[in-house]
Parts: structure tokens; C-alpha cells; sequence
């Protein structure tokens, strides 16, 4: 892009900070939540993770593009987020599998993007006062218009996004491993039939689910119940996906109602889907988690995984129950700020009795901030995890727990109790 063809950008936020810039992608003005993602590598996964609808994107790493975009590593077609930001982006990408520019693919797919901000500071903003609107217009450069429409914008808390990024009809997931040949063996044979809800979920996701032996039939958020056992499936997955879980009341239904009847995995928006369907109330985090850099207890094993994670909302452990005190080391009560890393400290799996399912046990905590990061249910195969084991992009560490499912699906109740690193160099070449 030469110095004549450069366009001003502006970014306001909905307190009236202002950061000025360079627009790197498509023309136009874009409103929505602002987050940032840490992640050092893995852009174009992140740019078309679905559960990023709604929101601005801020790249912490302060160059991005300079291996140009794969459309192999793509999680959807389309892009869901509203807009980016970023410190510097690389506009001549060096790598054999880039098909095209970043600049060009946000042209391509709309995006409005904005450059040359400073990041750092811009994060730092965000982490002290929280996740907040903002608007990225290279087209409007009045102030004053700029932050009135910004704080009209509506906060994503009570608005269902999930139905813009979900499948509108049932198809059976077709895989598609060439790109990874070099890397992975090939797939086993599918011995499972799993139906995945679709609540924005990554192809990163089906893929791993049937290199783990499974056909997936992938069907909408909405699907009732019923039309997912008449599948007769031997698990049902639930996906991950964008904003506030509270409002996608038929996919929590569903949890409820195939509670007991199935072998359930959820992943993400599916973690909260599960807990609400047990009873279960959710928060709005300060910030939320997006990156690929969280480190995460697994209260069963004792060890730490460094997950990936896209969220702003988050499962609160104590609303499932009361604690069950002969299996939560004769503790009573929960943890009055919720700080779940308590229980890390007493390497305790703590247990709460549920009025709906049961025994739930606490499997995972976020070392970061004590967050509810996984559950298990005692006395149904059901279990969730708030991360993306995944890793699309990420830290390998958690892929295990899609070897888990196939394990629950086969009835076994040492699910969970896998050596993460046999599992994990078992699908290497």
C-alpha cells in the first residue's frame, strides 16, 4: 500500500478514549465489543472463530500477516467478527501456503480494520476497565457523531448471537485432512456416530472428533431433543460459540432433556449450555479469556494444561449445588468471591450435589482467575470444558479430551484419566 493510498481510521471506545489510525481492510464503519486475543500466531484461526460475532478483535502481537492467509486453516467461510485492530500489519507475506494477503482477505470478506495503533496501551485499557464498545469507522471523523453512536450501541449481555452463525439446516460433516497429511496419521476408522449442535462451532472441532473415530452429523442450535435421538447416535457434542449463553434457551433445553439419555461433551458456549441445562447460572467476566496462553488445573490428574480459550462468559460453579463435604475434603461451603482456586491449593476435585443430574464434580480451574474451567457429572456421562482442546490456534495439551468422549461413549468411567502426552504424539507422523 503505498503513502498515497493510505486511509485514515478511527477507533472510539464507549468511554471516550480515541485511537487514531491507518484502515487496512474494507471501507465502512463497524460497531461492536471490545477484546483482545494474545495469541502469538494463528490469526486467520482466530479471525474466523465464530464465537468472536459481535465483537472488535485487538491483536496483542504486534505484527500480524506476515504469513498471509491459508484458506486451508480457515474455521468458517465467512468471517463473524465485526472488526479488527491492530499494531502493524504485514501487507507482502512470505510462506508456500498463503493464497493471499490478510489485507486482501479483509477486503475480500468486509472487514473494517484499523493499524498503527498502539495495542499495548489499548490492552491495557481493556484489562483495567473491562470489555466495552467500540467503533472503527474509516468514513466518519467527527467525534462527537462517533461517540453517540458508539454508546448506542447495544451490549452484547441478553442478545442470542448464536442463531447468526449456526447451520440452517442438518449436514453431515465431510472431512477434509490433505492440508495436515504432512503432519498427522490418518484417521481411524469411524467406529461412532456423535450429533453436534451447532453453536458457532470451528472446523478445527468436527475434525478432531472424527480423527477420534466419529461420524459427525452436525444439525442447528435450535434442534429439539427429540430429532436428535431419532438420529440414534451413541454421544451428542455440543459446540462452541459466541456471547451470552443465557439467551440460547433451546440448546440449554436440549442439555436438559438429553440428560441421562446419552454420553454429552461440550466445549465452550457447550460447557455453559451443559451447566444451564442442569440448573446452573453463568457471569459476564471482567474481560474474558481469548488466547492461547491459559493455564488450566485438571483437578483429577494434579497436571496444568496451557489451553486455548474464546469466551466472555463463564459457568459459576456454585450455583450447581451444595458442596457434597465427604467427597470435597469436608469442606461445607463454596468459596465466597468464587476464587475456584482454592480447591487447587487442597488438590481437591470438589463434588456438589445437584438436584437435577446429581453428583457434578469439578474437574478444571483457570490458574489465572479461579474460573470454572470443566465439569463431570458422577452419575450420568455427561462432562464439559470451558477451553478449546482443539487448539485452532493453541497449545496441543488438551486434545485428550476428545480421546475422552469416545472413552465415556464406551461406557468407561476412567474417562477423563488419560497420560495427556501418550494421547496426544499417538496422532503425530
Amino acid at each position: 500500500m503505498t503513502p498515497a493510498a493510505k486511509r485514515s481510521a478511527i477507533l472510539l471506545l464507549e468511554d471516550g478514549s480515541v485511537f487514531t489510525g491507518i484502515a487496512c481492510g474494507a471501507s465502512g464503519e463497524v460497531r461492536g465489543e471490545l477484546c483482545f486475543n494474545t495469541s502469538l500466531v494463528g490469526y486467520l484461526e482466530v479471525l474466523s472463530d465464530p464465537s468472536y460475532a459481535g465483537q472488535i478483535i485487538t491483536m496483542t502481537y504486534p505484527q500480524i500477516g506476515n504469513y498471509g492467509v491459508a484458506r486451508a486453516d480457515l474455521q468458517r467461510d465467512r468471517l463473524a467478527l465485526r472488526g479488527l485492530v491492530l499494531r502493524a500489519i504485514c501487507e507482502t507475506p512470505s510462506n508456500f501456503r498463503s493464497d493471499l494477503s490478510l489485507p486482501d482477505f479483509l477486503v475480500e470478506q468486509d472487514v473494517v480494520a484499523i493499524s498503527e495503533v498502539d495495542t499495548r496501551r489499548l490492552t491495557r485499557h481493556i484489562r483495567d476497565h473491562g470489555a466495552m464498545s467500540a467503533i472503527i469507522s474509516t468514513t466518519d471523523s467527527d467525534l462527537d457523531s462517533l461517540l453517540q453512536k458508539v454508546r448506542a450501541t447495544p451490549d452484547i449481555t441478553g442478545i442470542n448471537l448464536v442463531r447468526e452463525v449456526s447451520v440452517a439446516e442438518p449436514i453431515l460433516y465431510a472431512p477434509d485432512d490433505r492440508a495436515w497429511d504432512f503432519l498427522l496419521k490418518p484417521a481411524p476408522p469411524s467406529r461412532y456416530h456423535v450429533v453436534a449442535y451447532d453453536c458457532g462451532a470451528k472446523r478445527s472441532i468436527l475434525r478432531n472428533l472424527h480423527r477420534a473415530g466419529c461420524r459427525v452429523s452436525v444439525v442447528p442450535w435450535d434442534t429439539p431433543a427429540t430429532e436428535v435421538l431419532a438420529y440414534k447416535p451413541d454421544g451428542v457434542f455440543f459446540s462452541n460459540g459466541p456471547g451470552d449463553p443465557e439467551p440460547v434457551h433451546q440448546t440449554a433445553q436440549a442439555a436438559r432433556e438429553l440428560f441421562g439419555k446419552l454420553p454429552l461433551f461440550g466445549i465452550c458456549l457447550g460447557h455453559q449450555m451443559i451447566a444451564l441445562g442442569a440448573g446452573g447460572r453463568t457471569e459476564k467476566l471482567k474481560f474474558g479469556h481469548h488466547g492461547g496462553n491459559q493455564p488450566v488445573m485438571n483437578l483429577r490428574t494434579h497436571k496444568v494444561e496451557i489451553t486455548a480459550q474464546n469466551h466472555g462468559f463463564g459457568a459459576l460453579f456454585a450455583s450447581l449445588g451444595e458442596l457434597i463435604p465427604a467427597e470435597s475434603d469436608g469442606v461445607r461451603e463454596h468459596v465466597a468471591d468464587g476464587d475456584l482456586r482454592e480447591w487447587v491449593q487442597r488438590g481437591t476435585a470438589p463434588v456438589v450435589n445437584n438436584r437435577r443430574v446429581g453428583r457434578i464434580q469439578l474437574t478444571h480451574v483457570n490458574l489465572n482467575d479461579g474460573t470454572c474451567e470443566g465439569l463431570a457429572f458422577l452419575d450420568q456421562p455427561v462432562f464439559s470444558v470451558q477451553y478449546h482442546p482443539e487448539a485452532s490456534p493453541g497449545p496441543t495439551d488438551s486434545h485428550y479430551l476428545f480421546t475422552a468422549f469416545t472413552r465415556l461413549m464406551d461406557g468407561r468411567a476412567d474417562f477423563l484419566d488419560i497420560d495427556v502426552s501418550a494421547d496426544r504424539l499417538a496422532e503425530w507422523r
